[in-house]
């Protein structure tokens, strides 16, 4: 679908959505709802931006909602400012994104509307959630997202607490299968080039051509936190053997009892709800419900020693279960001891290659990032494998996006030289991303190698 019909497109499902003067009174009463929760109360220009690009939006004022219409509008710049120089409205942008994220985050502000502002565009989507049937999903996470949340997570972000995982969960999932239903389920348009398929968003399907449900693990932050308390690294033996410290006599006892403290419960990361909530949408689109959700720490080794399909988000920190598939890959994401950080070793650079690609972003600052979409047959059993790991959360965020954005994922196969899915190669994608306090902004594939089948 080409830029210009997407922006009809948004447009078109605003006016549906408040096409009575009792619709959009009750959408102006939500949106005042978000302007004075929480999430919005301490930052005066955020609350600024979000009430006029949607009241933009609403009077249907395509031009206005520019990036540099914007600067000169709302933040009285030049009508020629050079925005490369001057990033207000796209920082801000980055801030609402956030901000409308930790207020639907949290299952008390569960409404019939939503409001998005989605990657690259400062024209929001809205949209009405319908009492719609969710795809049948066993989420067995126990515990509550303590880290804010994707795309981003930001220091200043305070933590949105410890509530009930499956309502928080239900929320994120609704609204955003929803989201791309309404957006989505309507039209049917043909990708152009050399995938051949009979509609685009059954692609991600086709990444599981064999007929078993999709077991997608989950990240485990509290174990990555564990680890930068204690120094010590945890292999997959230690995880798969519930051995969190693996030598506490090398750790203070208060560190101890501080991570024995951590671990009550299972938790989970918050980008992996959204991520969740993606694939979910992608499934049901292609007519699967076949998606079985598993906290990391709830897995056992034999449950990967099996036929079926596997997703596992995040890297080896927050997710040691990835470490099994780890030599079979080029790009692996190791922890380097000088910078303190996760960064990309190529173990097998293919030439002009670098053999190792460090982030510049540290600490949900302005840099680059990345991350790795791997893809693999299941090793000794049939089925497929696919890991989306990133060097943060950010990173992590962007690999689920490509894989579950049918047009993302299509330019990007196309680039690896990938005709089809069903029958293609092992592969793995290397992803760059920039990152502006904590956002992931634009994503590139840097490099794609075929591995061994």
């Amino acid at each position: 679908m080409s830029s210009n019909n997407q922006i009809a497109v948004r447009f078109a499902e605003i006016a549906k959505i408040l096409e009575t003067e009792d619709d959009l009174k009750a959408f102006q009463c939500h949106l005042e709802d978000v302007l004075s929760g929480e999430s919005f109360r301490s930052s005066h220009r955020s609350r600024q931006f979000l009430r006029h690009v949607v009241e933009q939006a609403i009077e249907c004022r395509i031009d206005s909602l520019k990036e540099r219409v914007i600067g000169a509008e709302l933040f009285n710049r030049s009508p020629n400012y050079d925005t490369g120089e001057d990033a207000i409205v796209r920082v801000t942008a980055s801030d609402v994104r956030k901000r409308l994220l930790q207020h639907y985050g949290s299952y008390r502000n569960a409404s019939e509307f939503r409001i998005n502002l989605p990657l690259g565009s400062y024209i929001p989507e809205i949209v009405r959630d319908p009492p719609l049937a969710l795809p049948v999903v066993e989420p067995k996470l126990k515990g509550t997202s303590e880290t804010l949340a994707p795309p981003v997570q930001i220091s200043e972000i305070e933590e949105v607490g410890r509530k009930s995982w499956k309502k928080a969960f239900g929320v994120v999932l609704l609204a955003l299968f929803s989201l791309n239903i309404v957006l989505w389920g309507l039209f049917s348009v043909w990708l152009p080039g050399p995938l051949h398929l009979l509609h685009p968003d059954t692609l991600f399907a086709q990444l599981f051509p064999f007929p078993f449900p999709i077991r997608l693990i989950t990240s485990d932050p509290n174990i990555a936190e564990i680890q930068g308390l204690t120094g010590q690294a945890i292999s997959l033996s230690d995880y798969a053997n519930n051995r969190y410290i693996p030598d506490p006599t090398k750790t203070d006892s208060r560190i101890v009892h501080l991570a024995s403290e951590i671990l009550r419960g299972d938790k989970a990361a918050a980008v992996d709800a959204v991520l969740v909530a993606r694939i979910a949408s992608q499934l049901a689109l292609a007519g699967s419900n076949q998606l079985k959700v598993t906290p990391a720490r709830d897995m056992r080794l034999s449950d990967l020693l099996t036929d079926g399909n596997f997703i596992l988000l995040g890297s080896f920190r927050s997710n040691p279960w990835s470490l099994f598939y780890n030599d079979k890959l080029d790009f692996r994401i190791v922890m380097d001891p000088n910078s303190n950080q996760e960064i990309v070793m190529n173990v097998h650079p293919h030439p002009g290659e670098p053999n190792a690609y460090i982030p510049t972003a540290k600490g949900y600052a302005t840099g680059q990032s990345f991350a790795t979409v791997s893809y693999l047959e299941n090793p000794d059993h049939r089925g497929r494998v696919l890991l989306l790991a990133g060097a943060n959360a950010e990173g992590t965020y962007a690999a689920g996006q490509i894989v579950t954005d049918s047009s993302l994922l299509s330019a990007a196969l196309r680039k690896c030289g990938i005709r089809s899915v069903k029958t293609g190669p092992n592969f793995q994608m290397l992803l760059r991303l920039s990152t502006m306090a904590g956002s992931p902004g634009h994503v590139d594939v840097v490099a794609c190698h075929l591995l061994p089948q």
